[in-house]
């Protein structure tokens, strides 16, 4: 019986082995075709003439939709760096969505509000309005501030898709500061193809940076570790897993932090889905299935330059339950359209994105850790090989090290954003570090994730923020 247990344990190591390698040369093609990706984009808008764009009649305008849910340390400096945008015409619709704390005293305070007698018209349906606000001053003409109900991210979002005046929505995170060019770039590609329905921009981390009057004025990286361990995984996400399926029309994940998106295509589709915790997700997910179900041509696209800044969470435990909401998040979407995986109706989508992120996206955490545990088990019933040991150490390291430093040097090589060499040489020691327990942390909160997603918890949790006067620790 002994030797049957360390034998089917062996084949698991194996198998847990196996799935790594391929693993790694996943994340090997992705780093080769994203930093190809990245050339192309950078060719193809070296020569761009933006302020001509923005100056441009056939420039559309823009509604930029900001959900705010006790946000009051950083509503303020938000809305005031969205009001600074250098682009042409735009209108900033901020949802405050039933906040607990003073989040809509500091907007009617600080921008000189009022209530309007505008009438809403809900074309999806959502938690009711209490009030519109527009703001005295005619520096903020443009500002609107709807009060509403609770009723989570994706209803605040449905509200202000409901009041936007224009064809396009720019969604963001009220506690998210833009670069004033952000909005053009991420407009651009709508100019160049009239069949793309989405495009979303890339998301930095905030932390460690100094933010005056709305803006980063100085990148660098946060004093604490936690942070900077996010930087290089944002890296990752971003330029080399949505760089490569951007190039494949494979794009599953619009961040909720920065996306824009044609407002009668979100409409058509019944807009944000607002009993799961990964709205954004399911969102473009849906959006993919409805065009391919139609038969029409579309285009969702990633743009790696417009950036959106946040504040990413420097303690475990507003850290651990974002991650957890993301895994959950993914799991429900993953499981509201099964019937897409390795369906070939549904092209890239269903026959590459889908299953990728279904196997090692959402499996991996899983996979990763029963190999410890199956390692553990070895150990304990006497029948661990050394060379076995030594090969799964190996992997796991190279898979780790080799994707995060790859991400690190692929930042480097294109955009350039850390100018100080100690950013950059402490980017590349966390991409080593970060696989000596903080990755082992995160699978574990990921892990958790299925044992609260199988018992129902259908909850954001709290995450509270500093704002960004304290960004710069």
């Amino acid at each position: 019986m002994l030797v049957y247990l360390e034998t089917v344990l062996y084949g698991y190591a194996v198998f847990v082995i196996t799935y790594f390698i391929c693993l790694n040369l996943a994340y090997t093609l992705f780093l080769v075709l994203s930093f190809r990706e990245i050339v192309i984009y950078l060719r193809h808008n070296s020569f761009s003439n933006y302020r001509l764009m923005v100056q441009s009649e056939l420039t559309p305008p823009v509604s930029i939709l900001a959900p705010a849910y006790n946000e009051e340390a950083t509503v303020s400096e938000s809305v005031k760096s969205l009001l600074k945008m250098n682009y042409g015409k735009y209108e900033v619709v901020v949802i405050n969505d039933g906040s607990k704390d003073n989040t809509l005293e500091r907007l009617v305070n600080e921008f000189g509000m009022y209530r309007s007698k505008a009438t809403y018209h809900p074309l999806i349906a959502a938690k009711p309005v209490r009030g519109l606000y527009r703001s005295k001053k005619p520096e903020y003409k443009n500002l609107v501030v709807v009060d509403k109900e609770n009723g989570g991210k994706a209803d605040a979002l449905n509200v202000g898709i409901n009041v936007a005046r224009y064809a396009y929505v720019c969604c963001i995170d009220a506690d998210s500061v833009l670069e004033d060019d952000a909005l053009q770039k991420v407009v651009k590609p709508f100019l160049e193809d009239r069949t793309m329905v989405a495009v979303g921009g890339i998301v930095r981390i905030a932390n460690g940076c100094e933010v005056v009057n709305g803006r980063v004025v100085k990148v660098g990286l946060s004093t604490q570790l936690l942070p900077v361990f996010q930087v290089v995984e944002y890296f990752r996400a971003f330029l080399s897993g949505r760089m490569f399926w951007h190039g494949h029309n494979g794009l599953l994940i619009i961040s909720g932090a920065f996306g824009l998106f044609k407002r009668s295509a979100v409409v058509e589709v019944g807009g944000y889905k607002h009993d799961t915790v990964g709205e954004d997700l399911e969102l473009v997910v849906r959006l993919h299935r409805l065009k391919r179900e139609k038969n029409e041509p579309y285009r969702i696209a990633f743009v790696p330059d417009p950036v959106c800044w946040t504040e990413a969470p420097d303690t475990l435990s507003v850290l651990s339950r974002q991650r957890n909401r993301w895994h959950r998040g993914l799991l429900d979407t993953l499981l509201i359209h099964r019937d897409m995986i390795l369906n070939p109706r549904y092209g890239v989508i269903g026959l590459g994105a889908m299953p990728y992120f279904a196997l090692f996206e959402l499996l991996g955490p899983l996979v990763e850790f029963s190999g410890y545990a199956v390692l553990l088990l070895l150990i304990v019933v006497g029948g661990l090989d050394l060379n076995l040991l030594l090969l799964f150490f190996i992997v796991g390291m190279f898979y780790g090290v080799m994707y995060s430093v790859g991400a690190v040097l692929l930042e480097e090589m294109s955009f350039q954003r850390y100018p100080n060499p100690g950013d950059l040489a402490l980017l590349i020691a966390v991409g080593v570090l970060e696989n000596f327990g903080y990755r082992q942390l995160t699978m574990w909160w990921r892990v958790r994730a299925f044992w609260d997603y199988f018992r129902g918890k259908k909850s954001w949790g709290s995450m509270q923020r500093k704002g960004f006067a304290t960004a710069k620790k």
